[in-house]
């Protein structure tokens, strides 16, 4: 099936995957991206190359079994299309799994625009980019993401209404905040339910990685009597917190081996494996980066050592609650309560997890497979 307009592309498959939400990619050519994209279920994949502006953006639209799929528009460098379209299809299929684990009535996708050296009309490359996502009628809302911004989402909403964080939407162009009080909520539920503590009052943190999203989250947890502590390679983002919020810091290496109550991921993927777990001497594992575990099988390996592991997917979409709530409803306060409820849904994990005796991360998977059928 071809879509209209210039080097518009369409991959459809109809086969739902049902691997784990962590898939991992080892291809040379494009027939192995086509069975990637079958393995995790794709729904179909959009491209659309524009000589006259200088376009070239892949939209993956992973799931539309809950609602029109939502995703941001990300802009960056690729050195290859491959690696762009990879990007595409693994992001969009786990945008499946967070809004259907946190009962959003939308599917997951993911738009790319391959960044080139040089911009030479920007609205008339933005507005060709709405005119592409509109000719998908509604099945993908498109929003920023990294490299794009409500500048760019006001140009692409001249061509397609199917378009949210805009200037005028009421969406916040830096969804950091919102994204670190889901992880909050997260590592709260995390602590009442292995500690039975209400309060984060005393509870010590280490945090690896003070970027956007890991500083708002130590903003977050120092205002409510937490202990920290951070690593990062970014030395002026550990002397921020130092100044800022009293932080003792350490070596980018060192934070597996601190002793504290809750580990949280914000930086990298991938970082819990078979040696950083058995460094790990904590009871909770809460925190916002996307794939932390580096195979499926570690959420088990955490869960036999008796630390509790909040599925990053489900904690870390604050971000993605809020654009698809104001995008719907138009309703801050609704966002917020949404987010809000990720302590409740985590906390309802975690009780089935111990019931079932089995890793939390099976259980979030199968809930938000459940949900995509």
């Amino acid at each position: 099936m071809m879509t209209k307009g210039v080097g518009a592309m369409q991959i459809v498959d109809e086969k739902k995957s049902s691997r784990s939400a962590y898939p991992h990619t080892h291809y040379t050519v494009a027939d192995s991206l086509m069975r990637y994209a079958e393995r995790l279920g794709y729904g179909d994949v959009h491209m659309k190359v524009d000589a006259k502006t200088g376009l070239k953006a892949i939209v993956a639209i992973n799931n539309l079994n809950r609602g029109p799929a939502i995703g941001g528009c990300r802009m960056v460098h690729y050195s290859t299309i491959d690696k762009a379209v990879e990007d595409a299809l693994r992001l969009g299929y786990m945008m499946s799994y967070k809004a259907a684990i946190n009962n959003l009535p939308h599917g997951g996708a993911k738009a790319v625009i391959i960044k080139p050296k040089e911009i030479k009309d920007k609205d008339a490359f933005f507005e060709k980019f709405g005119e592409f996502v509109n000719e998908l009628g509604g099945r993908y809302i498109t929003a920023v993401d990294s490299g794009t911004s409500p500048l760019e989402m006001d140009i692409i909403a001249r061509r397609t209404p199917y378009v949210t964080c805009t200037s005028k939407s009421g969406a916040d162009s830096d969804p950091s905040p919102l994204t670190a009080l889901g992880v909050r909520r997260g590592i709260e539920a995390g602590v009442k339910f292995k500690l039975g503590y209400d309060s984060l009052e005393g509870i010590h943190v280490a945090i690896q990685g003070a970027g956007h999203v890991g500083y708002c989250l130590a903003q977050d947890l120092k205002a409510r009597g937490a202990r920290l502590t951070i690593a990062d390679v970014n030395l002026k983002a550990l002397q921020r917190c130092i100044d800022e919020l009293g932080a003792n810091v350490c070596h980018p290496d060192e934070i597996y081996d601190i002793e504290a109550d809750v580990f949280a991921p914000c930086a990298l993927g991938s970082v819990l494996n078979m040696h950083t777990i058995k460094r790990l001497k904590v009871q909770v594992v809460a925190g916002a980066a996307n794939n932390q575990l580096a195979h499926h099988h570690y959420g088990q390996l955490l869960h036999e050592k008796g630390i509790l592991y909040a599925p990053d997917f489900l904690i870390n979409a604050g971000g993605l609650i809020h654009v698809a709530v104001i995008y719907d409803h138009g309703n801050m306060e609704k966002s917020l309560e949404q987010i809000n409820n990720i302590y409740h849904t985590v906390y309802d994990i975690y009780e089935r997890a111990k019931q079932e005796n089995c890793a939390t991360n099976t259980i979030a998977e199968r809930i938000a497979r459940d949900r995509l059928k």
